[in-house]
């Protein structure tokens, strides 16, 4: 069976996977981020995924027997034009030149095209690639809400709403440093709301019906921490306001385009608070926990159904 293979090499996680419509599996492995600190330099990240991306293509391929038909990665956050960051040029690269080896084609996506694409396969939701939908990417760098089309047997977004600052994964990435949790906090602070009576209300985020910003809360966080409110009551705080604000604009972005399908991909879109109140309010379809987070799954996904497009 012919299959494809793919890598990611994102801000906080090394992937590689490989797919066919009978065979996928993937490796992947988080960056080491130092206690405390809210993240990495490109370069401390570029190098960490250069010296991981051998072990984890011997843990994915060194006892499968595959024919690899065509290589693909993720080579830029986004479709949009200037849109570049260079930890991905540790898989672009890689790609490239496994790609050239093999004597197989190469495609290059985008890191949001491949959640996208991730998110529909785990969510057992392929045919969404082939018809409109909205989306939220919802990451540690990323809160965007999508409109989606195909593009051949990719997909293409243009993003019509979402934060104004910082993005909803930033949001609990410095919830968690001000608690003392790891980076990246979203398992630990998920867990901690979990704990919580709720004393805390949702904090009132103002949105234009499209767009929110998230700055306030941050503010909110850190005075509840100097007032010494507890860790899981502040933990449930974030939550609540997050999944409140993102059902608010999905509400009404789901009256503009009545019929839609809404797929929610990026790390963020594990959160149990945020999968409860999306599917409940939204009827939302969310990607499988283990594909949410930065994955090289749907770059392979796309790798395959092009490859098949084209020379299958």
């Amino acid at each position: 069976m012919k299959a494809a293979l793919a890598f990611d090499t994102s801000n906080y996680t090394t992937s590689i996977a490989c797919f066919s419509p009978t065979v996928h599996a993937q490796a992947r492995k988080l960056l080491e981020v130092p206690a405390g600190a809210l993240g990495l330099r490109q370069q401390d990240a570029l190098f960490q995924h250069v010296r991981q991306l051998p072990e984890l293509a011997e843990e994915l391929l060194g006892t499968r027997q595959l024919e690899l038909c065509a290589v693909g990665a993720s080579v830029a956050p986004r479709e949009a034009e200037g849109s570049y960051m260079p930890c991905f040029l540790a898989g672009a690269g890689q790609g490239r030149v496994t790609a050239k080896a093999l004597n197989v084609p190469f495609f290059p996506w985008s890191h949001q095209q491949g959640h996208l694409a991730a998110a529909a396969w785990s969510a057992g939701r392929t045919e969404l690639l082939d018809r409109p939908f909205l989306a939220w990417h919802l990451s540690g760098g990323t809160t965007e809400l999508l409109k989606a089309e195909p593009l051949g047997r990719a997909v293409t977004a243009e993003v019509i709403g979402g934060t104004t600052d910082i993005s909803a994964g930033q949001l609990i990435d410095r919830t968690g440093v001000l608690l003392e949790l790891d980076f990246p906090a979203g398992k630990a602070l998920d867990a901690l709301s979990r704990e919580a009576a709720g004393k805390q209300s949702p904090f009132a985020v103002k949105t234009d019906g499209r767009h929110f910003s998230l700055s306030g809360m941050e503010n909110k966080v850190k005075a509840l921490v100097e007032a010494g409110e507890e860790p899981k009551e502040i933990a449930r705080f974030v939550l609540d306001t997050l999944a409140g604000v993102l059902q608010r604009v999905t509400t009404a972005v789901q009256n503009e385009y009545p019929g839609l399908p809404v797929l929610c991909s990026g790390g963020v879109a594990s959160n149990t608070r945020v999968r409860y109140v999306l599917t409940e309010f939204c009827q939302a379809v969310f990607s499988a926990p283990e594909y949410a987070a930065d994955n090289a799954m749907g770059a392979a996904i796309l790798t395959y159904r092009e490859w098949e497009a084209q020379y299958g």
